[in-house]
């Protein structure tokens, strides 16, 4: 399975996209509709956008998309991640101008 560091934010229950955040490692089954994620199963959705997906278990909503070097990840406000330990020096090489792991080619 692939597995990317990615930017998560839960977007049930929280105004215009402005709930919690983490940086951290997912794995995507082969097709990239489905993404694992801190013990989560996150599917995307029928007409949901590339990016949204849905917990399997809870029918909580949330956007996953690959971190920014600018730091603008969160799409209508800035929350800060939190970044999991695992995750952190990838992530910090990355702000620094490192290509992600398994992104090194784009």
């Amino acid at each position: 399975m692939p597995r990317r560091i990615m930017y998560v934010q839960l977007k049930t229950g929280h105004d215009t996209d402005q709930g919690p955040s983490w940086i951290g490692w997912i794995r995507f089954s082969k097709t990239w509709k489905t993404a694992y994620f801190r013990g989560r199963t996150l599917r995307r959705g029928p007409g949901m956008s590339d990016a949204n997906f849905q917990d399997v278990d809870t029918g909580e909503e949330f956007w996953v998309s690959g971190p920014k070097r600018d730091r603008t990840d969160g799409r209508y406000g800035r929350t800060e991640p939190e970044i999991d330990a695992d995750a952190r020096e990838a992530y910090e090489a990355f702000l620094l101008g490192s290509p992600l792991p398994g992104r090194e080619r784009g």
